[in-house]
Order: C-alpha cells, then sequence, then structure tokens
C-alpha cells in the first residue's frame, strides 16, 4: 500500500487545543495537559484547518487533496509530511510513539519514591523561603474568625494562588493552629481534571514541595481499597503526577503546621449522573462503594480527620465555550454569583440531593463547576457536617474568562 493510502492516526482527544496565543505566530496552540510530552505547537491558520483529517479514517492523500482545496496549489506534499511529522514527534497522535512516552511517564510515577511538586516555580513560589512569605501574606490577608464551633474541615480554591489569594486566606487563615490539629490526617479531596469518570484517584506517595516531604496515610489508603474495590478506585492514578487541586492545598497545609503533615490524597473523577440519567451519583455501583468506604473512615476515625476541599466552582466566558466575554462582577456575572451561593447553601446546610438537583437544573452543569464532585463526595462521606461562608469571589483568568470560587468552613 503506498504511504499515502496508509489511514492517518487519529489526533489525542485529551489535548488542549486553543487560541495562540502569540500574536506573531497564529493559529491554534496544542499541548498535553497529562505532560506524556514536554512540547507545545502552534498549528497556523491553514493547516489548523486540516486536523479534522486526524480522525483514524482518512489517508495521507485525502490530507493532501485537502491541502490543495485550501490553497489552490496542487504540489503540497511537503507541508502535509511536516504536519503528520511534527504532532507524531510530539506525542499527539494515537500510535506507537505516543503509546511508548505514555509507558514511560507511568512507570516513572510508579516507582518514583515521592510525588514531586510539579507546579513549583509555576503555580507558586519554587524556593522555601519566598513561598512561605507569600503564604504567609495570604493568610494573613484572609485570617477571619467566623466559625460556629469546631472545624471538622474547610473548602479552599484550586486555582493558581495568585488568582485565589484571598479566598485560600480566608479558608486556611480559619484554622487554629494550636490545637492540635497538625496532628490529625488531613483528607484532602481535589477535583480530577484528567481522570476517568466515576473513579477517585488514590496514591501512597509523599508528597515533595519546597516545604519538604509530607507523609500518606497509607493504612487508610489500603482500607478504602480493601472497602471499595477496584471498579472504584485507580490505585497510584497517574493524575496525581501532574494534578494540581491536590499540591496546593499541600503546600498551605505544610506552612501552617510543619512538612511533616498527614494526609490522604483523593482525586474525585467527574460524575456522569447530570448527562447519564442516573439522578444521584451513588445510583453507579463504584461510586456507591466509594462513599460508603469513606463514610465508614469517617465514623471510625472522624476524631482524628480533618477534612480538605480543592474546589473551584464556575467557569464562565471564550475560553469555556461562551459566546460572551465575561467581566468578573458584571453583567452575567452577576446571575452566575446569585446561582453559585444558591449551590452553597444547599452544601452549607449538608443537602448533598439538593447540591445534586442544582448541578443538574439545565440538564447538565451549565455554570460548569470545577469541584462538584469532591463537593458531593464531602457531604455523603460526612453528612453530619454544616457550612459557613468565609469569602466569595470571582477572578478573570483571562480578559474574557471568568473563574469563580469561595472559603467555607465546616463545622
Amino acid at each position: 500500500m503506498p504511504p499515502t493510502s496508509r489511514l492517518l492516526p487519529r489526533l489525542r482527544h485529551d489535548l488542549e487545543v486553543m487560541p495562540s496565543p502569540v500574536p506573531e505566530q497564529p493559529g491554534l496552540m496544542i499541548r498535553d495537559p497529562y505532560r506524556f510530552s514536554d512540547q507545545t505547537l502552534i498549528v497556523p491558520p491553514l493547516l489548523a484547518r486540516c486536523l479534522s483529517c486526524f480522525d483514524g479514517q482518512q489517508s495521507e492523500m485525502d490530507l493532501r487533496e485537502r491541502l490543495t482545496r485550501l490553497t489552490g496549489q496542487v504540489v503540497v506534499g511537503e507541508p502535509a509530511a511536516h504536519l503528520i511529522e511534527a504532532l507524531g514527534e510530539a506525542g499527539f497522535l494515537e500510535d506507537d510513539v505516543f503509546a511508548e512516552m505514555k509507558g514511560r511517564r507511568e512507570q516513572a510515577f510508579r516507582s518514583a519514591p515521592h510525588r514531586s511538586a510539579v507546579h513549583a516555580g509555576g503555580g507558586y513560589p519554587a524556593e522555601r523561603q519566598p513561598l512561605g512569605d507569600t503564604l504567609a501574606r495570604s493568610i494573613g490577608d484572609g485570617k477571619t474568625s467566623a466559625s460556629r464551633g469546631p472545624l471538622r474541615g474547610i473548602a479552599a480554591p484550586h486555582v493558581s494562588p495568585e488568582g485565589g489569594f484571598p479566598s485560600y486566606g480566608a479558608a486556611y487563615g480559619a484554622l487554629p493552629t494550636d490545637d492540635g490539629l497538625g496532628d490529625r490526617t488531613f483528607v484532602i479531596l481535589g477535583t480530577s481534571h484528567y481522570g476517568q469518570p466515576d473513579r477517585f484517584g488514590l496514591t501512597r506517595k509523599p508528597f515533595a514541595t519546597p516545604f519538604g516531604r509530607t507523609n500518606t496515610d497509607s493504612a487508610l489508603v489500603d482500607a478504602l481499597i480493601r472497602h471499595a474495590g477496584a471498579d472504584a478506585i485507580q490505585e497510584e492514578d497517574y493524575c496525581h503526577a501532574i494534578e494540581h487541586s491536590v499540591e496546593f492545598q499541600v503546600v498551605y497545609l505544610q506552612h501552617l503546621f510543619g512538612a511533616n503533615v498527614r494526609i490522604l490524597p483523593v482525586l474525585c473523577g467527574p460524575f456522569l449522573t447530570a448527562h447519564s440519567g442516573r439522578r444521584l451519583p451513588e445510583e453507579n455501583d463504584a461510586v456507591a462503594a466509594f462513599l460508603g468506604a469513606l463514610g465508614e473512615l469517617n465514623a471510625k476515625h472522624g476524631q482524628r480527620l480533618f477534612w480538605v476541599l480543592g474546589i473551584d466552582m464556575a467557569h464562565v466566558g471564550a475560553r469555556y465555550g461562551d459566546a460572551f466575554h465575561a467581566r468578573a462582577g458584571e453583567g452575567p456575572l452577576l446571575q452566575t454569583e446569585a446561582r453559585d451561593r444558591t449551590r452553597i447553601d444547599r452544601i452549607n446546610a449538608g443537602d448533598a440531593a439538593g447540591f445534586w438537583d442544582l448541578i443538574g437544573e439545565n440538564g447538565g452543569d451549565d455554570l460548569k463547576w470545577c469541584g462538584s464532585s469532591p463537593i458531593y463526595t464531602f457531604l455523603r462521606a460526612v453528612p453530619e457536617a454544616k457550612g459557613q461562608l468565609l469569602r466569595y469571589q470571582q477572578w478573570n483568568i483571562d480578559p474574557a474568562s471568568v473563574v469563580s470560587f469561595a472559603a467555607l468552613g465546616f463545622s
């Protein structure tokens, strides 16, 4: 079979594709959120219109014919070959190159002695002293005494600390540092941005940050695996290697209580109930098994556990597929805040079912809350918890897009 007649590999569906941020290089920017590949490509506008040829059903000949129609030129073999080569070498195609790349990264995480601080130097300062100064300023600015009683947990953002500075400060500023809280195990429920739906990702690895290494409570990890089973849990989930929703909480906890804090890091994949006809997440057997296992841990070890939720809320504006430019606290974002606060009321009341009804009220979560799974998991595992809003915030992540988040205290 001539090379031009062979089917082209499929373009990976899990890549981040967005307009190029470089004015001198228009087109589409493509990068790998899983970090299997470290490369970033900017595909020029003309070639970007040919990416649909990488659907696993078309050949290089089809790609060349598409280029010929777009350019009016007959000789297009060189740009076609260059596009195929660039995508393949970057690991952006579903082929043997990507399979080998993926396998190496996953094995490297499995065999690593600890989970590295992959967001140090990007999401927060990579050096101990500047990091400590930054977090101290955040907590000092957000310090609050608002609480209805002894805290059982908090919810904080997982957006970059730069964007969520006041809300991080309000959440962690509510924690007492002189009553033995640091001796508990912090159960960190984080959003799994890249994890499998209806699955929970666990790891036994200690988390390394500029402050030092934490310890993961392996006995509790083993208990969850034993009681929830393999259908519910991804062990040594590679998503932990890249995910920020837990890492950002770890650095705040280390700052307050020292590097030797003990954690139980849990990544919560998305629940598909809003789109699959199931009414509640636990109507999936695997989800029900995990929620039950986590609830058993709470019932058995409640006095030595403290719960930390790493969650963001609404995602609105051009970056998130909306047909308007969003500005924090203005126009449509006023209604977003009102709807956010209605959901927060259900969370604070401990009303898991009522909260989930709001998530699916328009046939799916049109506010695109990035944290509904950890929240629901917490409400089912710790049904006695009642919350209090400590801070609400909206932040323009870019000039046309807004993320909302909050600080909550649970007593």
